[in-house]
């Protein structure tokens, strides 16, 4: 979203934020809810655990406002922050995720208008997709989610989660491989 013309970037916003201007929380907000909500869905597997983390990312953005200095990119903050309470999470609970119960029904769920054989066939991918992803371990899984949904750089990606950028890199590319594997027909 950053870039938009006419539309102040992301810390710009968190800037004017943290100088008191409500309205710039708001637009930031408006620009990485959904995403953000995805991003730690997709390894929590979880929609409780995750509406509660999802809460607890913006209270610390909320709680840093006044410290804001911008050093990098405001997403990149924000995944980072979301990246360790993610991690905090798994060391409270011990235990990696099981697939969940209603994998099969939430991507039944996602609406699509076209043709009935179109939408048997993407209903098909995108459910193959999602079985392909659950299969990765959670580090492959989250550099994905990451660099494809949320389209953050290798370097970015690196910040986030700790690591170097060949870890990221490599990460990628054995997710990658796999998911091929997976997806041929």
């Amino acid at each position: 979203m950053d870039g938009v013309p006419n539309e102040p970037d992301d810390n710009a916003l968190m800037t004017a934020y943290a100088t008191g201007d409500q309205r710039a929380f708001e637009l930031l907000y408006s620009r990485h809810r959904a995403g953000l909500y995805r991003y730690i869905l997709r390894l929590l597997r979880d929609r409780a655990a995750t509406d509660e983390l999802f809460q607890d990312v913006w209270q610390r953005v909320i709680g840093a406002r006044n410290g804001w200095r911008p050093s990098g990119s405001f997403s990149g903050w924000l995944y980072q922050i979301a990246h360790h309470r993610i991690n905090d999470y798994w060391r409270a609970r011990r235990h990696r995720p099981a697939a969940p119960i209603d994998a099969e029904e939430r991507v039944a769920a996602i609406p699509d208008q076209d043709t009935p054989e179109r939408t048997v066939s993407e209903f098909e991918q995108r459910r193959r997709l999602q079985l392909a992803l659950e299969t990765l371990p959670r580090e492959q899984r989250e550099v994905v989610a990451l660099r494809l949904e949320q389209e953050l750089t290798l370097e970015e990606i690196a910040t986030i989660t700790g690591v170097g950028r060949e870890t990221v890199k490599s990460r990628l590319r054995y997710a990658m491989d796999k998911l091929r594997v997976e997806m041929k027909p």
